[in-house]
């Protein structure tokens, strides 16, 4: 850190009862009284280099040997105005990037200028300032820190813009320079505990920004000018900027555990609500702050940066603006984030859950926005047309092949999302104050091309049948109408078809399925488990009995029908199987809670899946007998 000396005499000020004086063998005649503080000093040093003294005592009608004049509004305080008076005096001051800004400001109100003596402290201060301060890395952003304590002055002089300038074309310079900053250094050299390879991640985080760490410690007003100024020069890259961001929300932000809690030692006391509020405005500002400087690019930051940045958004209650353009930003690369990321602490009054599933279904709509109707041609617009003379086949075909390597990408994404979603819903299933209609409606954005298999979803229904045993039959029905049997795997099948949650329809549903999946597979018809046998038995079936496959002469309860429709061959190309639900519902709600309902047979079954049933009715009867 650079620093310049002015003056050569002896410090020879002292302080004498409540009053400071500076020792002389001439008799003092002037009291300037500062902010509180009492100056017992001399006019002739003064005012032969202030002008605004000069102003003050010919101005004052005070005849007396000691002239008072009051600076009760001087800026930079007692220190600074010291710093101006013992210049005066020729004493040895040391100005350094600490002090120049108060020194600078205060010889600005004392008018010391050039008029009034040549090589006056202000001209000293701008060469020091201009020469040293703004050459030096450190220099700038120290004095940059400490314009906070006099804004106003600060940007009346251009001090402020002159030293975000500085920082900015040293950045600029060259912005992926390997030099440690002073606080990244000191930091690594401190930490004891750090191992070879925390150290090694540490260098290799300096080496993408040797300037991040430093200008992290500026507060978010200064801060945000330094990062525009840095990103107007356009020669930063957009990862970069994204580094640097992290390292300031990590440095500044509180930390939000996955509850919703703010850490304590960065949070007001309770017992002090002002300054609790007071701090959550702060916090609210620097968040919605970094929202705006966040780089345009995707994947400039990581989704999962993106997403804590969204639950500390909604834990500060930051502006719908910033919330929603964090949800577009994370809807925009939203394969990249993991269930944690997504678990929002809720903080509505309007709701009791536990996780914000609604902002959730935000980021899901704005993922799903992006690469609707991915293109399968080239695109080809009248100006494309116009130039397609001069343009050669080969171009053509490399836009149609990059073409479908973007409709691949988007098509891989959603399965992602798809795995994603899933393995969300099956956190927030076990929130009991989840309601039914939001989890059906988390589960239905997912289009269905996207899940391979219903494996996950199966798990996420389960649990949150689990967790809510007070769903009628109505609910389970809806519940399990998101559920394709046809794309759950064999080991889902066999818990699907033990589990007492389910409606029965759904049990025998799976239990179709799986047995037509083994008779075109050529394999053996097993026996029905003996908890399904006693489900089946509450309803009046009575499975060792039925050596016959279903007919329209077998009865059921009218919530539990179902019919099958278009259901071919296991050999054919599809094979659909389509519970009877909407009618269902609609006949429950024509006839009213209470009403008997009516029975009905099943459909007529095509003639393969009615041997598969048939063998699986048949089973329980034949196996004694070949004993």
């Amino acid at each position: 850190m650079k620093f310049m000396k002015l003056g050569s005499r002896p410090d020879t000020f002292y302080n004498a009862e409540a009053v400071r004086s500076v020792s002389s063998e001439v008799s003092s005649d002037l009291v300037i009284q500062v902010k509180g503080s009492r100056y017992l000093l001399h006019k002739f040093p003064l005012l032969s280099k202030s002008l605004r003294l000069q102003r003050l005592c010919s101005e004052s009608p005070d005849t007396s040997p000691h002239q008072i004049v009051q600076l009760p509004d001087f800026p930079g305080g007692v220190e600074a105005f010291e710093l101006c008076a013992k210049f005066c005096y020729g004493i040895t001051i040391t100005l350094s990037a600490y002090n120049i800004v108060a020194a600078r400001c205060a010889a600005e109100y004392l008018q010391m200028t050039e008029d009034v003596e040549k090589g006056n402290l202000i001209y000293k201060l701008e060469v020091f300032f201009n020469s040293c301060v703004l050459h030096g890395w450190k220099d700038p952003i120290v004095a940059l820190q400490s314009t906070k304590a006099l804004p106003l002055w600060s940007e009346d002089l251009a001090i402020t813009s002159r030293c975000i300038e500085a920082i900015a074309s040293k950045v600029l310079s060259n912005p992926s320079k390997v030099i440690l900053s002073h606080s990244h250094s000191r930091r690594v050299r401190d930490d004891v505990s750090c191992n070879g390879t925390e150290i090694q991640r540490l260098n290799k985080s300096a080496s993408k920004g040797w300037w991040a760490e430093d200008v992290a410690e500026l507060s978010i007003d200064l801060f945000w000018r330094t990062m525009i100024a840095i990103k107007s020069g356009g020669k930063v890259s957009p990862n970069l900027i994204g580094d640097v961001l992290k390292i300031y929300a990590s440095r500044w932000l509180p930390n939000i555990s996955k509850n919703g809690h703010v850490n304590k030692k960065q949070a007001a006391s309770d017992s002090d609500p002002d300054s609790a509020s007071e701090i959550t405005s702060k916090h609210r500002l620097l968040l919605e702050s970094l929202v705006s400087l966040l780089p345009t690019e995707k994947g400039a930051v990581s989704c999962s940066f993106l997403l804590k940045l969204l639950k500390a958004a909604n834990i500060l209650n930051a502006s719908s603006s910033s919330k929603m353009e964090l949800a577009r930003r994370v809807g925009l690369q939203l394969e990249e984030a993991t269930v944690n990321d997504l678990l929002i602490p809720s903080v509505s009054y309007d709701t009791d859950t536990l996780y914000d599933v609604e902002m959730v279904m935000t980021i899901l709509e704005q993922f799903m926005l992006q690469g609707q109707s991915p293109p399968t041609s080239p695109p080809r617009s009248r100006f494309d047309i116009e130039r397609r003379r001069s343009r050669s086949a080969e171009n053509i075909g490399l836009e149609f092949q990059e073409s479908r390597r973007s409709s691949s990408a988007s098509h891989s994404s959603k399965l992602k999302v798809a795995k994603l979603v899933d393995r969300y819903l099956q956190e927030v299933a076990r929130d009991v104050n989840l309601p039914l209609s939001k989890f059906i409606k988390l589960a239905e954005t997912i289009p269905d091309f996207a899940r391979h298999d219903h494996d996950d979803l199966y798990r996420a229904i389960d649990i949150y049948l689990k967790a809510h045993p007070e769903l009628n039959k109505g609910e389970r029905k809806r519940l399990c109408r998101i559920l394709d049997c046809k794309k759950l795997s064999m080991e889902a099948c066999m818990h699907a078809a033990q589990n007492e949650l389910l409606p029965l329809r759904v049990v025998v549903q799976v239990l179709f399925f799986e047995q037509a999946r083994a008779a075109a597979a050529g394999g053996k018809v097993t026996d029905l488990p003996s908890n399904i046998k006693a489900l089946l038995s509450a309803h009046g079936i009575d499975s060792s009995k039925h050596t016959e496959p279903l007919s329209a002469n077998t009865n059921l309860h009218a919530e539990d029908q179902w019919s099958v429709s278009g259901f071919k061959s296991p050999k054919s190309r599809t094979s659909t199987l389509r519970m009877k639900l909407a009618e269902d519902d609609e006949l429950e709600e024509n006839e009213g809670i209470g009403r008997t309902s009516r029975f009905k047979g099943f459909c007529a079954l095509p003639a393969q899946p009615r041997r598969i049933l048939s063998k699986l009715w048949s089973n329980n009867k034949s196996s004694p007998e070949k004993k």
